[in-house]
């Protein structure tokens, strides 16, 4: 009886070891299962795109509000102007009690993006928002009709004017503070910032004060290429401030750097940082969504190669507008798209290949015609250098078809910032040697806006 006792309790004992095991291993096993849930979580949320950053709109409406609190507002926007849900800056202003917005501004293309480079865009009243809408982008001069058989020709005539970019004393007097919210791309030849630097020197002369929300520079923040605008010979438009042409600045950096150095009279300026944005980000790292800045930069691809190609509207030779590619289809009808693409690959330059290509644009250049050329695929953006890049593609079109290829000299040396560069490509000179006697500018110019780095 006494061995039987035993050997139950023995019994009893292995099997509370047993069942304490096989909780203390479900327990552990639960544990594992839930860190790795998290982390399959924290990777799939990472891979979704969840921002990491957030633009300035929504630091502002978080805890900014005290800036605009009892006045009236007036709002300089596009369609890239959005939170991160995709909800417009101009909705989230409209709807919000705190805020008295008054008025909205469009840059080029206009505020709901809908106007095509060089498009004259008149004021309107929107039944949307119920609001006043004024265009910085030509309001005052109307285009005689006959320009715009050719849009083109007009778009590089008008580009490098003044006239009607600069906000009249009318259209801001019923507003006490101006916000300006729009997606930039990188590159100085881009009218945006030219239109900012207007409505902040319009907005000092009237005491108004000026507000920027910051975005990220969707290239980044730390490469910077091209000529440093010759300033003021070649100021214009489309390029007003000594600048390189990628400059590795946000908007709002931006903003700073024209009001402390370059602005007539300094505006009242006020700069609403992003959160979370590092300079070495590209777009794509940001979490935020894509939203087209202008009807031709579709892409984030396309404003990687925007810096360098943007100079062929200088030229004759297509850009790709009227394309679903532009700015990286690029060619004309009387351009061997198979050759130009074996020559330039055998340049193997960083970080790209030229695939032979064939289009018709439905307007711009060419509108119509059959186009041989090549479409640009870059293989390593970091070390894909897009004004050198480019300036080889000229040299080797026009020493292909010297016969055919023709610079717009005047617009070329505008979007250049000098005329030496075409010269010293007319004058057969290599695009690697003009790109190096240009480092010390950049060096130089990298020295001059640290002190307006907020980032």
């Amino acid at each position: 009886m006494t061995l039987l006792k035993l050997f139950l309790r023995k019994t009893i004992r292995i099997k509370c070891r047993l069942v304490a095991f096989a909780i203390l291993s479900t327990f552990f096993l639960l544990v594992i299962s839930c860190r790795l849930e998290e982390t399959k979580n924290q990777t799939a949320s990472a891979e979704s795109g969840m921002p990491a950053v957030r633009p300035g709109v929504e630091v502002f409406l978080e805890k900014k509000l005290d800036l605009v609190r009892g006045k009236r507002v007036g709002l300089i926007t596009n369609p890239s102007g959005v939170d991160r849900n995709l909800r417009s800056t101009a909705w989230l202003l409209k709807e919000n009690p705190e805020v008295h917005l008054v008025a909205l501004y469009g840059p080029e293309h206009g505020v709901r993006g809908n106007a095509q480079a060089g498009e004259y865009v008149p004021f309107y009243f929107d039944e949307k928002f119920q609001l006043p809408v004024f265009s910085l982008y030509g309001q005052s001069f109307r285009p005689a009709p006959g320009m715009l058989k050719n849009i083109d020709e007009y778009m590089r005539s008008f580009d490098i004017q003044e006239t009607g970019k600069i906000p009249e004393k009318g259209m801001i007097e019923n507003v006490e503070v101006m916000i300006f919210d729009i997606q930039d791309v990188g590159t100085r030849v881009y009218t945006y910032i030219a239109t900012m630097a207007y409505a902040m020197e319009a907005c000092a002369e009237q005491g108004i004060e000026f507000i920027v929300l910051d975005r990220p520079n969707p290239i980044t923040g730390t490469i910077i290429e091209g000529t440093v605008l010759q300033y003021p010979e070649f100021s214009s438009f489309v390029g007003l401030y000594p600048i390189p042409q990628r400059h590795g600045l946000t908007v709002g950096e931006l903003a700073i750097l024209f009001n402390e150095l370059f602005l007539k009279k300094k505006a009242r300026l006020t700069v609403v940082p992003m959160e979370g944005w590092r300079r070495d980000m590209w777009f794509d790292q940001t979490g935020l969504p894509w939203v087209m800045p202008s009807p031709n930069m579709p892409t984030l691809e396309t404003a990687v190669v925007y810096p360098g190609q943007v100079y062929l509207e200088g030229t004759n030779v297509s850009e790709g507008r009227g394309t679903t590619r532009p700015f990286e289809l690029f060619g004309a009808p009387w351009i061997d798209g198979n050759e130009l693409s074996a020559r330039l690959n055998a340049l193997e330059l960083p970080g790209v290949r030229f695939r032979e290509a064939w289009f018709t644009p439905y307007f711009s250049k060419y509108q119509g015609q059959l186009c041989g050329g090549c479409q640009l695929h870059v293989t390593d953006r970091q070390s894909f250098h897009p004004f050198l890049t480019s300036l080889w593609i000229i040299a080797t079109i026009r020493n292909m078809y010297p016969e055919k290829f023709a610079f717009y000299p005047d617009y070329f040396d505008r979007i250049m910032g000098n005329s030496r560069v075409r010269q010293d490509l007319e004058a057969g000179k290599s695009p690697a040697e003009i790109v190096r006697e240009l480092q010390l500018q950049l060096e130089e110019f990298e020295r001059l806006r640290k002190p307006y780095l907020l980032y």
